[in-house]
């Protein structure tokens, strides 16, 4: 099934469905988490917080304007740079659910930092996949939150080609993980 199904069927109550969203992606988003933040349980807290915000927020999804995954990462970013803007992650989209704190230890740790790097490795293999050109558009753009101006600039062309690149980058690697799921 695809993400944009999978949210739909999640968004008319279907918990299975985002379930298995959370299963898809849930690797990628920690290890983007992971790769920004030095401690893996503040990586793993907002980790929780993108997934529970992704689910309270799903009637705000809108599906064709680019691939799930983006929206989920766009999520997490927002996560971490409010976490970092307030000290703190927070927990609201969490506690509208009623979800728990959940306590770790160090098998957990273990556990989040293996997570956490496959899916950093599961990322980069997917982006070594694309052409030059739509790998550097998408790390600038997605990964380093760099504006597609100064990406323009950076790569002598214009920003319309940076979107387009940008564009069929994710959509090659929305395929790509819908292939492996």
């Amino acid at each position: 099934m695809e993400d944009d199904d999978l949210l739909a069927a999640a968004a008319r109550g279907d918990g299975d469905a985002f379930a298995a969203f959370y299963r898809r992606h849930g690797d990628l988003v920690l290890g983007y988490l992971r790769k920004r933040i030095a401690d893996p349980e503040q990586a793993f807290d907002l980790a929780a917080e993108t997934f529970a915000a992704a689910l309270v927020t799903l009637r705000r999804y809108r599906p064709g304007r680019g691939p799930a995954a983006g929206w989920l990462l766009g999520i997490a970013q927002h996560k971490l740079l409010e976490s970092l803007r307030r000290g703190r992650v927070e927990a609201s989209a969490r506690r509208r659910l009623h979800h728990e704190s959940i306590a770790i230890d160090d098998d957990d740790l273990a556990a989040i930092e293996a997570r956490a790097e496959a899916g950093a490795r599961s990322l980069e293999r997917l982006l070594a996949q694309l052409p030059v050109e739509q790998r550097a558009a998408i790390t600038a753009r997605v990964l380093d939150e760099r504006d597609y101006a100064d990406i323009a600039l950076e790569l002598r062309c214009s920003e319309q080609v940076v979107r387009q690149r940008v564009s069929r980058g994710l959509r090659t690697l929305r395929t790509q993980i819908g292939e492996r799921s």
